[in-house]
């Protein structure tokens, strides 16, 4: 076998206690590749970052800070001196292994459902991507500076328009103390096929009870009964049913009107106590006593949301059996995994705000720490 002395390496590295320059021998062989022996030692085989920077950088990067004050914060916490760029790729590449752990198994859910309630919603959420337009002319305008040696980070193509939806899913206990939470930049079936297996992982079918909660999303709709046939209801979230009620009171009894709220009070309580059928009845009634042509079309438009959804609606079954009709922690999910993403100015990559995301995803679904010792056992 033929060894090649690649010569003495001095890198500079970040560290707990900042940026540490190393020297080191280096071998490399065409069968074996590179001994990297002493850098698998340090926690840097493949980051050039210690694991204990590397889990205070991410961390500094969750919530709403931008990259360069999430940089401050580290500095004047922890006298660790991190630019802004060092730090986005840090937390862009954990990220990405935070995916690949999930996919492969590796990184499973800190909790399941057997023997329990597991309750279930997605939904759909607006990120800031960068255009192909942008992208052309960002690389224009590098063009007759002085080259740079590539970093070897990874290269993504522009998107088509300068935003686009990701798609969120949820899973929670009846108590609400437990979560589990997945994000994807794929499409609608993307996150079919992840719902999926992450509510295998959940033990979806040992659970005693399993509902879905959502807004009622014909896409939604279409991969909850595909992917997840098991479940013993899909509810309509009561909030957006509500929603819609209070519209449609708005236009035939007046915004914030006493007869508008008494309207929407007996809608109501005709769906707790009656299920969709007491609702439609309530709104026929009320489509045959205005005459408006704008009224008589809202109130056909609600009727025909509420008759598409009749089945999601049997709310007296659902309360009697102890089912959550709410869908909160979806929604509060899509808005704490996508809040590092949004601000004024930003635009990312796709796969990179994939990545960011799945960080957030990590400490809603109280996987950190298991992640951070399972990154410190590899370099052990």
């Amino acid at each position: 076998m033929r060894i090649r002395n690649k010569g003495v390496q001095s890198v500079g590295h970040v560290t707990v206690n900042g940026a540490i320059a190393i020297g080191r021998r280096v071998y490399w062989s065409k069968t074996g590749g590179t001994d990297d022996r002493v850098d698998r030692w340090l926690g840097m085989a493949d980051a050039r970052v210690s694991v204990g920077a590397r889990e205070l950088c991410c961390r500094a990067t969750l919530g709403g800070l931008s990259f360069e004050e999430a940089a401050d914060t580290l500095w004047r916490l922890g006298q660790i001196r991190v630019g802004k760029e060092r730090l986005r790729q840090t937390a862009e590449q954990t990220g990405r292994r935070v995916l690949e752990a999930q996919r492969t198994g590796d990184l499973l859910p800190a909790w399941d459902a057997a023997g329990g309630a597991l309750t279930m919603g997605c939904d759909g959420v607006m990120v800031p991507v960068v255009t192909t337009a942008e992208k052309q002319k960002r690389r224009a305008n590098r063009r007759g500076r002085r080259k740079v040696r590539h970093s070897g980070w990874p290269r993504h193509r522009g998107s088509d328009q300068g935003f686009k939806e990701f798609k969120v899913a949820a899973f929670y206990d009846r108590k609400r103390d437990r979560y589990h939470v997945v994000g994807t930049a794929g499409d609608h079936e993307v996150l079919g096929r992840l719902m999926r297996r992450e509510a295998g992982r959940l033990k979806i079918g040992e659970a005693l009870t399993k509902v879905a909660v959502t807004d009622g999303a014909e896409w939604i709709h279409r991969q909850v009964e595909t992917r997840l046939p098991m479940v013993d209801a899909h509810i309509l979230d009561y909030y957006h049913l509500k929603q819609h009620v209070g519209e449609a009171a708005g236009v035939c009894f007046g915004e914030g009107q006493p007869a508008s709220e008494a309207w929407r009070k007996r809608l109501t309580t005709a769906l707790y106590d009656e299920g969709a059928g007491g609702l439609l009845l309530a709104i026929h009634e009320t489509w045959r006593s205005v005459r408006s042509r704008r009224k008589r079309e809202v109130l056909r438009k609600l009727e025909q949301y509420v008759s598409k959804r009749a089945a999601m609606l049997d709310y007296p079954t659902f309360v009697q059996r102890g089912f959550d009709v709410g869908s909160g922690p979806t929604e509060s999910a899509c808005k704490t995994l996508t809040l590092r993403l949004k601000g004024h100015g930003r635009r990312w990559d796709r796969p990179n705000a994939e990545a960011v995301m799945a960080l957030e995803a990590l400490r809603q679904s109280g996987l950190w720490p298991t992640y951070w010792d399972r990154e410190r056992n590899l370099v052990t």
